[in-house]
């Protein structure tokens, strides 16, 4: 599935979304970054809703789970609730978080992070889309920002995008793993307690361009070779100190074939389970890319040098007990119907190796998740695929979660 933030797709499923839920008796606001907020009414209109939330957008060569069975049993609890006749004391809501992917404007999760007022609303707003075949009509096509996208599909809402102007009283999600653990463990629910902490940078490597056939390896200032030893450490690394480091986007000039690179671009994607060990991992790094760097050219007196531009921080997070409690004896309800000698063997606890909008909104409202396996771990792919029945399995337990926080939360 292909449905960037903001396309025309992206509205399709947006307009959709406004309807049923509106025929579902919600009262549906959007704000200045295009989160839709649909509220169910409690029989308290003065306390803040409790909400569940995700996304609908997907990468370029998405999947049809990541983001969209959250927001989907989101609607699925409003009917239920609406069809059984339940009444709850405070509101029961669903939010579609804008761009939450970053695929085509590039920063994760931007919208959340701009409700949490953790990421200027102007600097979202100036967001340009990634200048790729996959979102823009030609790939001579001017990118757009993100303020203009909004514009076009008529989503660039009034209400201001902020956590006092819409405010929660917790935020629940349903995600798919988007890993291995759940499905190798035949597990069917993850309460999800944590998510580990993660950095994205942009590097810039500065080399010289040269002719491939009459520059001697001695007297090259190779930016590209300098670049691929650069990955290699960077993964070695990052495996001894038990965190992740990944390169998703290169890109070497001049680009000819008989041209020895002299810069090349590209990220860097640092992850672990604490903030302190991705520190360790970036300063480790940075030393030896200079080193690198330094090696690559200095036959000819010019080595190559290496720049780095932070992108996006975010530090490790942990989840609010009261959710987390919600959401284990929800799904300690929901697997004991399982016809199994140990339910409980059913699921774990678990710590998110990605990062979602419960991020940020847990930065300003007691937040938990839910995750549910996928077939062979695998996500951001178009053969991401989660079985009818663990879909049904947390749907049922992200209705439960929220019924008892409604009454959790009114009888303190």
């Amino acid at each position: 599935m292909q449905r960037l933030a903001l396309s025309q797709e992206d509205k399709q499923v947006r307009d959709w979304f406004i309807e049923t839920t509106k025929a579902l008796k919600c009262e549906v606001t959007v704000d200045e970054m295009g989160n839709i907020f649909a509220v169910r009414p409690g029989r308290r209109t003065d306390v803040p809703p409790t909400f569940i939330g995700s996304h609908l957008d997907t990468q370029p060569t998405g999947g049809r789970y990541d983001g969209i069975l959250g927001v989907l049993s989101g609607i699925e609890t409003l009917k239920v609730i609406d069809e059984m006749g339940l009444e709850t004391e405070g509101g029961i809501g669903v939010v579609n978080w804008t761009n939450e992917e970053g695929a085509r404007f590039p920063i994760s999760m931007v919208s959340s992070g701009v409700w949490a007022e953790c990421i200027p609303l102007e600097r979202a707003h100036g967001l340009k889309e990634v200048p790729t075949v996959a979102s823009l009509p030609t790939a001579s096509s001017a990118p757009e920002s993100m303020k203009s996208a909004l514009e076009k599909i008529n989503y660039l809402g009034s209400v201001p995008c902020s956590y006092k102007q819409t405010p929660m009283a917790a935020h629940f999600e349903l995600h798919i793993e988007q890993g291995p653990h759940l499905i190798s463990a035949g597990q069917h629910v993850g309460v999800v307690t944590a998510v580990q902490a993660y950095r994205w940078f942009h590097l810039t490597i500065f080399g010289r361009d040269t002719h491939t056939g009459t520059t001697a390896f001695e007297h090259r200032a190779d930016a590209l070779y300098a670049f691929a030893r650069m990955m290699v450490r960077a993964r070695e690394v990052a495996s001894s100190h038990g965190c992740l480091a990944s390169v998703g986007i290169v890109e070497a000039k001049p680009g000819s074939v008989n041209t020895v690179p002299g810069t090349v671009s590209f990220t860097l994607d640092i992850r672990g389970p604490e903030s302190e060990l991705v520190q360790v991992v970036e300063d480790q790094l940075r030393k030896e890319f200079d080193s690198i760097a330094a090696e690559e050219g200095k036959g000819i007196g010019k080595p190559c040098r290496v720049e780095w531009t932070l992108d996006f921080d975010s530090p490790a997070v942990k989840f609010h007990p009261d959710c987390i409690e919600c959401v284990q004896q929800s799904a300690e309800a929901v697997v004991s119907d399982v016809n199994a000698a140990e339910p409980k063997s059913l699921m774990r606890t678990i710590m998110s190796g990605a990062g979602h909008d419960s991020v940020f909104t847990s930065k300003r409202v007691p937040t938990s998740m839910i995750f549910v396996p996928c077939k062979d771990g695998l996500s951001h792919h178009p053969e991401e695929f989660c079985s009818a029945d663990d879909c049904a399995t947390g749907a049922s337990v992200i209705l439960q979660a929220v019924i008892r926080y409604d009454r959790k939360r009114f009888s303190k």
